[in-house]
């Protein structure tokens, strides 16, 4: 008989029969092994414990205490779910089911409703059922022929069947119904017992547009109950601070399909908070020594092929529009070559180094449907751009410059938990990196003897430059725990020489400049999303869109007054207006604390007599009298300090 060698995770090689199964391999290590295996893992694919093996490899023996095996599990739970919603639902078509780090879906579609949430503990309490009555999970070989009879009728199980290569197809049967094996699946179900169907959502078949939009059922599954209970106590913590939950509930921001997907609206709340940030932003870097400038959104497409965004980008930018004049314009991707232009408008000389550009640029991206979600993915964005012309000499002093003003930003923000990240290129991707070894070498030993000579910590990791420079990416963490790059400041001696930039020097002879692109905060509309989840929606005074709500305990007593503390506020620039609503006074407080106002003032006899205000800050049980002056002191100082009062960090220079 033939033999193959297998090769064990220790270095360990061992020849077996061809057609041993992972099963038997690891009983001929050793029984208590064989236990506990739920599959194998072939030169890192996952196979079934029962696969024959056919070939020499790398085999590890997958247990339960491991990732993998928890994907198994929530791969068994995927295909347990598949074979129920198909005998519940006679006629069902059912297309991918698949598990990952977050759980398991299974894509479904019926003719006429489809599955809706209000089935899924239903349809639960039918997969423990399975469970109880018969846990095991047989693998059954079908000749191709025959495959295609059992999934007849369903033309995405058709599409899966006819597109493999093997003249045998593996299924499951499991409760008495036949699933194709789409995933490896453990022998039995007995691990399956702490599982969760969560919620329905849509999905395009294959994740195109173009193909029909199928019912994704997602659940999760574990090995331990606690497991189970922190993952959906996690999972609710999420839904608390979903910006998009947020936004409605705050009246923020919407995207309406019937004007385009990606498209966000702002109402007035959401355009207070986003016009707060810009005019910050906007004074900050004035401060720091900023020009700002407006451009363009369009542009004639050869500006982005000199650029090198039309041949490197392309899959990301919308499709060019042509004028009557045979010229093609494009929506821009990137604020870059707007810059340069600036720049490349007048005869520059080294006296005017370092030159920073900067503006609040509206950018198009042709993002794909599946991608969007509320502010974080859109098709039209506003980035909080930057650009910086500088010297060769000058790059040290500049790069520690925009450090200090990024920490400077992010410490207003209340922003502390980030990381640095030095991301080159992978010099083996000729096809999405401009291909110059010198520029390449030259710029990313720059940026890192830059970031050494700082003392500052960070990680290298190499495939995430831009495809024009390597860059310095400030990771931060999400509400979530999910890490996301917030700021860049990246070097560039491409662009440069591309658009033949120079500068007067010293000696009177052209030099060429270096560019520094840097983004503070990222976009405006990333950027708030990621501040609604951080502050679940409570947004410190400063950036409250509303910041005091006024309440007359009696509008005809009290009205009068109330309505003169909300002209000497506002008066202030305080974000400021009077509750009129003829509702009783425990419900207008509420209704102050459920919108997350960070003060809520309540004027009556006293108040009016002694001219002072009762104040009651987000969040506190507690009111306390003030007299107004005292009050307007308070909220004023809470403002100017961005609701901070310590000390700005700096990078040592």
């Amino acid at each position: 008989m033939a033999q193959i060698t297998l090769e064990f995770p220790d270095g360990r090689t061992q020849a077996f029969d061809s057609g041993i199964t992972v099963a038997e391999v690891a009983k001929s290590i050793s029984v208590s092994l064989a236990k506990k295996a739920v599959a194998g893992k072939l030169d890192g694919k996952l196979v079934d414990v029962r696969e024959p093996l056919l070939t020499d490899g790398k085999l590890e023996i997958v247990t339960a205490d491991s990732n993998d095996g928890l994907t198994v599990l929530r791969q068994s739970a995927a295909q347990l779910l598949a074979a129920v919603v198909k005998r519940e639902f006679a006629g069902v078509r059912l297309g991918r089911l698949a598990a990952d780090e977050d759980g398991f879906y299974v894509d479904t579609e019926k003719d006429e409703r489809q599955i809706s949430a209000d089935e899924l503990d239903g349809l639960a309490a039918q997969m423990q059922r399975v469970i109880k009555d018969n846990a095991l999970v047989n693998r059954v070989m079908l000749s191709k022929a025959d495959a295609l009879t059992e999934v007849s009728g369903d033309w995405y199980q058709t599409e899966l069947v006819e597109a493999e290569a093997a003249d045998e197809i593996p299924f499951y049967e499991i409760g008495g119904q036949l699933v194709l094996a789409q995933v490896v699946a453990a022998p039995s179900l007995k691990d399956l017992k702490h599982f969760k169907l969560l919620s329905v959502a849509g999905a395009y078949w294959e994740g195109k547009s173009s193909n029909p939009m199928l019912q994704r059922l997602y659940g999760t599954a574990f090995y331990k109950a606690s497991d189970l209970e922190a993952d959906l106590q996690k999972r609710q913590e999420a839904r608390e601070r979903d910006h998009r939950v947020i936004g409605n509930n705050l009246d923020l921001f919407f995207v309406d399909p019937k004007v385009g997907a990606g498209l966000p609206y702002w109402m007035p709340n959401g355009a207070t908070i986003r016009r707060t940030i810009e005019r910050y932003i906007v004074d900050k870097e004035l401060a720091n020594g900023y020009e700002h400038v407006y451009t363009p959104v369009l542009a004639n497409l050869d500006l982005y092929k000199q650029s090198g965004h039309w041949e490197h980008y392309r899959e990301d930018m919308f499709p060019p529009m042509e004028m009557d004049d045979d010229e093609m314009l494009e929506l821009r991707p990137m604020n870059c070559p707007s810059h340069i232009q600036i720049y490349n408008h007048h005869i520059r000389s080294y006296r005017e180094l370092p030159l920073r550009i900067a503006e609040l640029g509206m950018m198009h991206r042709y993002e794909k449907s599946g991608a969007l979600s509320g502010l974080q993915r859109v098709r039209e964005m506003t980035l909080n751009d930057g650009h910086t012309f500088v010297a060769p000499e000058q790059i040290q002093e500049e790069f520690k410059r925009i450090l200090n003003l990024m920490m400077d930003v992010y410490h207003d923000f209340d922003i502390d938990n980030y990381t640095f990240r030095l991301s080159y290129r992978d010099p083996k991707n000729t096809e999405k990196y401009f291909d110059d070894d010198e520029m390449w070498n030259k710029a990313q030993s720059m940026l890192k003897g830059a970031m050494d000579e700082l003392g500052l910590d960070y990680v290298e990791a190499e495939g995430e430059a831009a495809f024009y420079g390597p860059k310095l990416d400030v990771q931060t963490k999400t509400a979530l725990g999910n890490e996301e790059t917030l700021s860049t400041i990246q070097l560039d001696f491409m662009l440069p020489a591309r658009f033949d930039l120079h500068y007067v020097g010293e000696d009177g002879q052209e030099h060429r400049p270096v560019m520094i692109h840097r983004g503070l905060v990222s976009t405006m509309e990333r950027f708030t999303a990621y501040l609604i989840e951080i502050y679940k929606g409570a947004f410190p005074t400063w950036l409250a869109p509303k910041q005091v709500q006024i309440i007359p305990v009696s509008e005809a007593k009290h009205g009068q007054y109330a309505h003169q503390i909300n002209e000497q506020l506002r008066a202030l620039h305080v974000r400021s207006a009077v509750d009129e609503r003829s509702e009783k006074m425990g419900y207008l407080i509420r209704d102050a604390q459920t919108h997350k106002i960070p003060y809520t003032i309540v004027v009556g006899d006293d108040e009016v007599q002694n001219h002072t205000v009762s104040v009651r800050k987000y969040g506190e049980e507690d009111s306390r009298e003030l007299p107004m002056d005292d009050f307007q002191v308070e909220i004023m100082h809470d403002i100017s300090t961005y609701s901070r009062n310590d000390s700005q960090p700096k990078v040592d220079k």
